[in-house]
């Protein structure tokens, strides 16, 4: 099983995303997630188009490059689809974007990250005192090579592929000063 599209079967499953019914006979995105209910079991949760364009726009990406179903309005989904992908937050580390404020601290130099300068996001773990948890910790693209220890080529094209939300100014940009 992987995300697919499909003709829904009956009117009784409602969007994920609008919790509005999905019509017999309209066409759906089916999300692959695991099951809840049944450890090591894969189910679907299902999506209006126009709403996994909004909101799932990876998913619907990957469905849309395997089906087999005409889709009428194809063009505006994909339309659709790059605009949203913009703004979706990347869920694999590493990831590079643009600073969405000015509160974030260098991991390597402790000097802060300005509000829409190039920062790159690795994955640590956070101690809290009563659990340890995973989140995002940043770095300015010139301190990243020393926290990583990699070549500025490898790291690049590890940032490259999970950094949608970059166009590609930004992607040379960043190359930059990896390399500076």
């Amino acid at each position: 099983m992987a995300h697919t599209i499909e003709v829904a079967k009956t009117g009784r499953a409602n969007c994920r995303t609008c919790k509005k019914p999905i019509a017999k006979g309209e066409l759906r995105l089916g999300e692959e997630v695991p099951n809840q209910f049944a450890a090591g079991e894969m189910t679907f949760q299902w999506h209006h188009l126009e709403c996994a364009a909004k909101k799932k726009p990876g998913p619907l990406k990957a469905a849309l490059e395997s089906t087999t179903v005409d889709i009428p309005n194809k063009a505006d989904l994909e339309k659709l689809l790059t605009e949203s992908a913009k703004h979706e937050k990347p869920s694999t580390f590493p990831y590079a974007e643009r600073a969405p404020t000015g509160r974030s601290t260098c991991m390597v130099c402790s000097e802060a990250i300005p509000k829409g300068e190039l920062r790159v996001a690795v994955e640590r773990e956070l101690d809290t005192g009563s659990f340890v948890t995973r989140s995002a910790g940043y770095l300015h693209p010139g301190c990243s090579l020393e926290h990583v220890g990699e070549t500025a080529d490898a790291f690049f094209q590890k940032l490259k592929p999970n950094s949608s939300s970059l166009e590609a100014s930004d992607l040379e940009a960043l190359k930059s000063e990896l390399e500076a």
